[in-house]
């Protein structure tokens, strides 16, 4: 089933290891994806997480791209309320100036974070909302990106003529909406918020306008894929993720949890029935199960690009893992 795949690196903080640890994994996991085929590698901004390092997300995306040769580098995404657009066009800009042809820049509307941690981030000093003006942020972010006006006051440097790829992000209607509106790619968080899927996918295609920067719609979508020699193995690998949704949903800021022999012990029914629900799209299992889970995913959603979240604790793992799914897709 021939289809762009992508991967989505939340530059995980493994229990048992440092956030040195965790960045180093994303470059060899970002060397595996490129060896493997992969379209493109996004790193995304989270903020006062104890289990993801990427929270100067630019930063680490510099760090990434230094250490791969052709695969494509971009955020998935950054949080653009925190953000003055000026700053994201001159660390974007800079990147692209740096690695011509190869950044991607997908933009978000939540904190990424808790409401304390994004007050701390100081973007927003006045009592105005910031969600808002998000749709105006964009604009301001695309003229920054493109060709200045004779007259325009404020350019970014680097940053203006770059015109780097802006792909909004969301899991719900409204960034559908806003990404159809302003003729942008689509990428859609099914990977952990699997709600309003259809109802996105249909609502962007249908009120696409075309744009200088894309003819027609454009969709992405997001899974969780976890791929091993055997179901078995897979769903071992597979509990760290859910561990991490159970503390999320307890409140509890841990790093990645170790793989678990018996998750019973610990997931109440309450918690079984969140996961089933949360993880639906989840691709868990051998080459063989993962193929036939792929398929019916694609057959349903008909998107244009598939990125994929590895959420596994062992490195080796997860590189066998970003290589296994590549046999499958291509």
């Amino acid at each position: 089933m021939p289809l762009p795949l992508s991967l989505l690196d939340l530059a995980p903080i493994s229990e048992g290891q440092s956030i040195s640890d965790a960045l180093s994994n994303s470059r060899e996991l970002a060397q595996q994806a490129e060896c493997s085929g992969y379209q493109r590698v996004w790193l995304a901004e989270h903020h006062g997480m104890y289990g993801v390092a990427s929270s100067a997300t630019a930063v680490v995306l510099g760090n990434i791209a230094n250490a791969t040769n052709h695969i494509r580098v971009g955020a998935g995404g950054v949080m653009l309320p925190n953000h003055s657009p000026l700053v994201i066009a001159e660390q974007f800009g800079t990147l692209e100036t740096l690695y011509p042809g190869r950044i991607d820049l997908g933009l978000g509307r939540a904190p990424g974070t808790d409401m304390a941690t994004a007050k701390a981030l100081r973007r927003n000093l006045s009592n105005s909302n910031t969600i808002d003006s998000y749709p105006e942020d964009i604009k301001e972010l695309q003229r920054y990106l493109s060709t200045p006006e004779p007259a325009q006051n404020i350019v970014a440097v680097p940053g203006a003529n770059t015109h780097i790829p802006l792909w909004l992000l969301g899991s719900s209607l409204y960034s559908a909406q806003l990404a159809a509106s302003f003729g942008l790619r689509y990428s859609f968080a099914s990977h952990f918020a699997p709600d309003q899927l259809f109802d996105a996918l249909h609502l962007y295609r249908s009120t696409f306008t075309p744009s200088e920067k894309l003819e027609k719609p454009y969709v992405m979508a997001g899974v969780m894929a976890v791929v091993a020699d055997t179901d078995e193995e897979a769903q071992y690998l597979f509990t760290s993720v859910q561990q991490q949704f159970m503390n999320m949903r307890r409140g509890l800021n841990k790093p990645f949890a170790k793989p678990t022999d018996d998750l019973s012990r610990i997931c109440a029914p309450a918690d079984h029935a969140m996961l089933s629900h949360v993880l639906q799209y989840a691709l868990v299992g051998s080459k063989a199960t993962v193929t036939e889970q792929l398929a019916k995913f694609v057959g349903k959603t008909g998107v244009d690009e598939l990125i994929v979240s590895m959420p596994i604790h062992n490195l080796e793992a997860r590189l066998k893992s970003v290589s296994l799914l590549a046999e499958i897709v291509h």
